[in-house]
């Protein structure tokens, strides 16, 4: 008795994990089951909730904000302990509910029918619920239609528990099955096993193959592909060949055995599939090796280990990459930085500060404009270069919150040096990502406003300026920001290639040239060439010309004579934090104005 009574609840307890782990794909379709309910039943909320001994978790739900209560506090644990239907037609009348946290707070249920969600084992799971803020009457067919409407539910559930592990568009045992084959294995602390991943065509492509040709021929061509590789791969009927995502495919084999990476690549050179029409399409294999053993690793580190090798085969545009400790931990600590940074965007005492960089006037000497930099202290590494840890942000939402952040800063000290000093404009950073946004040039616009500062004070540094030209709406926000009184700044001109065609397009007021073009004016004539004519042309174009990088006098002498406007760089002032600005400014007006000159 007691073993039948284990028995059961082990498989309850299977059915339950099985039910909690999320699923987008699963929840779409539950998310339209309980709508479907709320309108059958002319009831305006309705959700699917799974219930065990602690928590009641809300697995899809409409028109009620609920995502988790404790089981005491669930109507439906009424329903999962009785595993009959309960209508409570008003719960102020109902002396269980009448003074419910749930009832006379928000949401404020005053109507409830729930129905069990029972399993083909007779296991009572969760329900399928309608409830309203105002009471109902509920009839006997309406009470049928919602026990009808909770078997469907349930039976789609058990459907797609029992296809959950097979991939529905190639028929490969998919990434559970796999995890659970490596749960099996997890006893055995002597073997050594290797999971090989095979790269085949990365998932941008594969939507824009199903938005040119539909997903039949792309489902066609996966399934093709698996059928490919075991053919290919000469692998016996035991040998199973996995889907862990589209387009991605595991082969696990005991490490001594022939699928190393390499050997995989290999096999898989020059690798086609036909699309519609007899079309071939030629595929780039990347893969990437993990060998563990299986009492060492849980499931989801072998994976997440053979992930990441396979991601540095496709980062270093290799064939075959082996899991590589040492860049694995950098990428780890990127992504720990990325939260760390998430954390200081928070915090007021988050570490990040400002330096503001002089741009001195070749014709008077003096200070004309400063450059606004980000600096960022960390709590545990010290102060980080920019460049450890802007990439992190450029890969991520953060980039716009961390825009977002010195913009406000900038603006904050413009208006403290408002008080004290004579104002200079600070220009600050912006990728085409910024400028792209909505509301972009309204929201500066209103900073600016709410200081009460000019708009002139505040210019944009502009990345990437030929990527600008292909955006609409950063162009449209770049010129609504220039005829609002921005500065417009295009940045790093020079850098490599430059099509001088895109000048013509930006409306910008102010060029820089980049680093890499001062550099070498004094030892090279071919830079000097160059330099002098690049300035030529863009103050025939009026603009005002800018040199970074500026670090001697030879230099600021030889930008003087090719007309140059303005500079910055060590030569004048390394970036300074605003207090030490405030006493270079004044340092500077004390020498007077030739100093520099």
């Amino acid at each position: 008795m007691l073993v039948n009574l284990r028995d059961d609840e082990e498989r309850r307890q299977k059915a339950m994990d099985a039910l909690k782990t999320s699923d987008e794909s699963r929840g779409k379709v539950l998310k339209e089951f309980v709508r479907l309910t709320s309108d059958s039943l002319g009831i305006s909320g309705s959700f699917i909730s799974i219930v065990d001994d602690s928590h009641q978790v809300i697995r899809a739900a409409h028109n009620i904000d609920l995502c988790r209560t404790a089981r005491e506090d669930a109507f439906c644990s009424y329903v999962v302990d009785s595993g009959k239907v309960m209508v409570v037609h008003d719960t102020l009348r109902d002396i269980r509910f009448a003074t419910h946290p749930l009832v006379v707070a928000p949401p404020g249920i005053r109507f409830y029918a729930g129905a069990p969600l029972v399993n083909r084992e007779g296991i009572v799971l969760g329900t399928l619920c309608v409830t309203d803020i105002v009471p109902h009457s509920f009839s006997r067919n309406k009470i049928n239609r919602l026990k009808m409407l909770a078997r469907l539910v349930m039976a789609f559930l058990e459907v797609w528990h029992s296809a959950g592990f097979t991939d529905a568009a190639t028929g490969l045992p998919n990434r559970q099955r796999l995890i659970r084959h490596l749960e099996g294995l997890r006893d055995d602390a002597h073997s050594l096993l290797r999971l090989t991943l095979i790269d085949c065509i990365d998932i941008p492509r594969a939507y824009e193959l199903a938005r040119a040709l539909g997903m039949a021929p792309v489902e066609a061509m996966l399934r093709d592909t698996g059928l490919l590789l075991r053919d290919r791969l000469s692998l016996l009927p035991a040998e199973l060949v996995y889907t862990v995502a589209v387009g991605r495919y595991a082969i696990l084999a005991p490490a001594s055995d022939r699928f190393t990476a390499q050997y995989v690549a290999n096999k898989l050179h020059d690798l086609s599939v036909n699309l519609k029409n007899g079309v071939a399409m030629n595929l780039t294999i990347r893969t990437g090796e993990v060998c563990f053993a299986p009492g060492s690793l849980s499931p989801q580190e072998s994976l997440r280990r053979a992930v990441s090798a396979l991601h540095d085969a496709i980062n270093k545009n290799v064939d075959a990459q082996e899991f590589d400790e040492l860049s694995d931990a950098r990428r780890n600590s990127d992504f720990k930085l990325m939260n760390d940074l998430d954390n200081a965007l928070r915090s007021s005492t988050g570490g990040l500060y400002l330096v503001y960089q002089p741009k001195v006037s070749l014709t008077s000497g003096l200070p004309v404009s400063l450059e606004a930099l980000i600096r960022w202290c960390h709590p545990e590494r010290g102060e980080l270069s920019p460049a450890e840890f802007l990439p992190v942000a450029h890969f991520s939402s953060l980039m716009h919150r961390l825009t977002d952040w010195v913009v406000d800063e900038a603006v904050r000290q413009l208006t403290v040096w408002s008080a004290s000093l004579p104002l200079l404009p600070v220009s600050i950073n912006v990728s085409v990502s910024d400028l792209s946004r909505k509301g972009f040039a309204a929201t500066l616009f209103e900073k600016m406003h709410r200081a009460g500062l000019p708009a002139h004070l505040l210019g944009l540094e502009c990345l990437e300026n030929e990527i600008v030209t292909e955006n609409t709406e950063a162009m449209d926000n770049m010129t609504v920001l220039r005829e609002r009184g921005f500065r417009i700044l295009l940045d790093d001109f020079g850098a490599g290639y430059s099509n001088i065609g895109y000048l013509r397009l930006l409306p910008a007021d102010i060029i820089k040239l980049d680093k890499s073009l001062v550099a070498g004016l004094i030892n090279d004539p071919g830079s000097r060439i160059i330099a002098s004519s690049i300035i030529g042309m863009l103050k025939a174009l009026n603009f005002i010309v800018v040199a970074e990088g500026v670090e001697d006098k030879e230099t600021l002498e030889l930008l003087r004579q090719y007309g140059c406007d303005e500079a910055q760089g060590y030569y004048f002032s390394r970036p300074l934090p605003a207090a030490a600005l405030k006493a270079w400014l004044n340092a500077t007006s004390q020498h007077g104005e030739k100093q520099w000159l």
